[in-house]
């Protein structure tokens, strides 16, 4: 039998009909046949794992750069800026009465004077990861307190909120709940 050549792409593959009938009688092409039916069947399984693991990036990276919105986060962000009262840094076990002492005072002195404030605390965790906790004095004399976890590996890394009307400035600053 004549053997022809099928030209594909740069390179030229050559088969003849002994090739077709070898694989029609089940000898030695039909072999090449199921080798490429698996091949295919591999190809469609990685094809799917290729789509999950992209579907698991996709959702990774939108909850890493903020796509998942966070209400939290968002109301802290777009809210009225008041007077500073200053950023503290407190050191691993370390008290804010001591450590922050002025900036405690610039807040009482504007809840008695009907004033609005914000002081900013940042704290290690037990594991060392930083907690940021925004306190805001409303000129209603209501203290908010904003709480963001986000970098703690072994939170829920989200923001949270609480607040209250009558706030305790005895040990720490906090809300008499």
């Amino acid at each position: 039998m004549a053997e022809r050549s099928i030209r594909h792409g740069s390179g030229t593959r050559a088969h003849g009909t002994d090739f077709i009938e070898a694989a029609s009688e089940g000898r030695e092409g039909g072999d090449v046949i199921a080798q490429g039916r698996a091949r295919r069947g591999r190809v469609a399984v990685v094809a799917i794992c290729v789509r999950l693991v992209a579907v698991a990036l996709t959702s990774l990276l939108a909850s890493g750069c903020g796509m998942l919105n966070d209400p939290v986060k968002e109301r802290w962000e777009s809210r009225t800026e008041f007077s500073r009262c200053g950023e503290v840094s407190l050191d691993q076990g370390a008290e804010m009465q001591k450590q922050a002492a002025r900036e405690i005072a610039c807040l009482q002195r504007a809840l008695k004077n009907g004033e609005s404030a914000e002081l900013k605390v940042t704290y290690p965790t037990v594991e060392g990861d930083p907690i940021h906790e925004f306190y805001r004095l409303t000129p209603q004399g209501r203290l908010e307190v904003y709480t963001d976890s986000t970098e703690d590996r072994y939170s829920d890394q989200k923001w949270s909120f609480t607040e209250c009307y009558t706030p305790e400035w005895l040990a720490e600053i906090s809300c008499d709940l």
